[in-house]
């Protein structure tokens, strides 16, 4: 039988591989020359899907940060 401490751990793993996938997503959209100091010559907005990816990781992040509370809790 499951218990609930283990849902919530294995959950909380799951999250943070998704999180740690979407953090990768961002950096690739990054030039490579910002990677190096450079590349900061312009301000470029986020559109369309690199927004979408954007707004899912804040929330990904928060959906992690309240895994992990609840697991101290529990």
């Amino acid at each position: 039988m499951i218990s609930i401490q283990q849902v919530l751990f294995f959950s909380q793993i799951a999250v943070s591989v998704v999180l740690i996938v979407l953090i990768a997503l961002q950096q690739r959209g990054t030039a490579l020359g910002s990677a190096f100091g450079g590349g900061g010559e312009f301000y470029s907005t986020r559109r369309g899907i690199q927004k979408k990816i954007y707004y899912a990781t804040i929330g990904v992040a928060g959906l992690f940060i309240v895994l992990g509370i609840l697991n101290l809790l529990m």
